[in-house]
């Protein structure tokens, strides 16, 4: 009986370290660290790790929101869609969002559209405003 409870309180600390984690550093090439610290691409960090993102695009398809946002950071923009489609908006380099997030960008960025149950299935890019 000892052994039972030894094992569950060992799978019970392994299973709470591992849900208090802290996201990765690097992701495949991109630097991690960077792209969540440049909030709204206002220092214009992301538009220099753009091929690296690009690179591990395939990486980041299929993961839940929820996975990505610990990833790549708080989205500049969450906007929802319908049919429960959600996607996330990161821009990449400095422009009048940097302002007023709630103006008309034509900034360059990434937008990540979820599917209905959460998961990330399309990465387009843009500069028109959205």
């Amino acid at each position: 009986m000892n052994k039972l409870i030894t094992k569950s309180l060992v799978l019970a600390l392994l299973v709470a370290l591992s849900a208090c984690s802290s996201p990765p550093d690097k992701l495949g090439s991109l630097d991690l660290v960077k792209w969540r610290g440049d909030r709204g691409g206002c220092n214009n960090v992301r538009v220099g790790l753009e091929k690296d993102f690009k690179t591990v695009e395939g990486q980041l398809k299929g993961k839940f929101a929820d996975d990505i946002g610990d990833l790549l950071g708080r989205p500049d923009i969450h906007q929802l869609g319908e049919r429960n489609q959600k996607f996330y908006v990161y821009f990449l380099s400095k422009g009048e969002q940097c302002a007023d997030i709630q103006s008309k960008s034509t900034a360059p960025k990434v937008i990540l559209k979820f599917n209905a149950v959460g998961l990330l299935s399309e990465i387009t890019y843009q500069s028109r405003p959205l």
